[in-house]
């Protein structure tokens, strides 16, 4: 880390240029002896990244960023502050560090965190922005976490882990036995150090895949931002019992989604039927859970088709997802379409369905946008259909 950076000069210049091409600046050079234009190229870049990312580091003075591959990795504050939200206690280690983003949340719900990094940079910036942001009470230990709690005496209330998810070509891995560390190789040493472990994996991990590797699951949290699903947070306890908590969280700019049942990995007798008055599209978090029965029982709903996830019912719900007014179906035929459908913008979703958007498009003459929603699917007769719909504001979430 080179405290050069914290220069009054360089950090207005920083600020001054946080909106400048980068490419344009880097040409130019540094205009100070003992700071580089690629490490002010890096900080400036991070200011930018950290503007929607993480609002109070873009707001607080003096703090340094890493390089972007560091900062892609790092949670968000608003993932972050959620996963902190699930933990409390004493003390917790936190063996994969990073940047520090969820060891400064942890900091606000235990007396006592201690920061693990590996990688050296890293953990001098991370130990530089904690006592720029007054979190007194972290400890950073620059070096290898689980090597740490091996030689450790001390007992923790709560372990967690981020595993790199990167392979050694720097392309990006999901299956836990390809993460580094793998969580799977350690949860016997987690045990004897703590009670209740958390471990963040790839959204792309299988929920069933998951449970088979990690030991005395007994909860899992999938936690989406504007309509992609951000981070898969696994909760181990020492005495889980066998039901495991599933629970679905969807960020938006205004309204927060939350959906909430056990874990069955069986999704047979999921209540069928035709289109009726409205149709919900189920949202990025639960999509990813796949527990589509348990949505229908809760919010007293039907599937269009087992295949298709998209759901009706004849009164309006509050459902965890989209919400349409349903104005119209029609069979799937380019012909008859065409004499019906006068729609020239639309917003195109398809639903085990053969053809593409594109295709659809091309097809039908139809350009994206507008206020129409056309929802190409197939109904619980095998049935292409054509569901057009008005989109319903959803004020709240279930």
């Amino acid at each position: 880390m080179n405290k050069a950076l914290l220069n009054t000069a360089v950090q207005d210049f920083i600020l001054k240029n946080r909106t400048a091409n980068l490419s344009k600046l880097i040409l130019k050079g540094s205009p100070f002896k003992d700071v580089s234009i690629q490490e002010i190229a890096i900080q400036i870049a991070g200011l930018s990244k950290a503007k929607s990312k993480l609002p109070t580091w873009y707001l607080t003075k003096n703090i340094l960023f890493p390089p972007n591959l560091n900062l892609e990795q790092t949670s968000s504050e608003k993932t972050a502050r959620y996963k902190a939200s699930l933990v409390e206690g004493k003390k917790i280690i936190d063996l994969t560090g990073g940047f520090g983003i969820d060891s400064y949340f942890f900091a606000e719900r235990f007396k006592e965190v201690i920061h693990c990094e590996l990688n050296m940079e890293l953990s001098e910036l991370a130990e530089h922005n904690f006592e720029i942001l007054n979190a007194t009470n972290v400890k950073t230990i620059q070096g290898d976490g689980i090597e740490y709690l091996k030689n450790s005496e001390q007992y923790f209330d709560w372990i967690y882990l981020d595993p790199s998810r990167r392979d050694d070509a720097g392309g990006k891995v999901f299956q836990l036995s390809d993460c580094t560390p793998n969580p799977a190789e350690h949860l016997d040493l987690f045990f004897e150090k703590a009670d209740h472990i958390l471990i963040k994996t790839s959204p792309l991990l299988d929920l069933k895949a998951g449970i088979g590797e990690l030991k005395n699951v007994s909860e899992i949290h999938i936690v989406a931002v504007n309509q992609e699903v951000k981070e898969l947070l696994w909760i181990l306890n020492k005495n889980a019992s066998e039901e495991i908590k599933v629970k679905t969280i969807h960020f938006q700019n205004k309204i927060t989604q939350s959906f909430e049942t056990n874990f069955s990995d069986s999704q047979s007798d999921i209540p069928l039927s035709l289109p009726l008055n409205y149709l919900y599209e189920p949202n990025p978090a639960i999509m990813k859970s796949g527990m589509f029965r348990e949505l229908a029982s809760q919010t007293d709903s039907y599937t269009l088709h087992s295949n298709s996830h998209l759901f009706t019912s004849k009164q309006l719900k509050d459902f965890p997802g989209r919400r349409f007014e349903i104005l119209e179906v029609l069979p799937y035929n380019k012909k008859l379409l065409k004499q019906r459908l006068t729609i020239k913008k639309a917003n195109i979703t398809i639903r085990n369905f053969p053809k593409t958007v594109a295709e659809i498009r091309k097809e039908l003459k139809i350009e994206d946008g507008g206020e129409s929603y056309l929802f190409f699917t197939t109904n619980l007769n095998e049935k292409r259909i054509v569901v057009v719909c008005k989109k319903i504001s959803n004020l709240t979430g279930l």
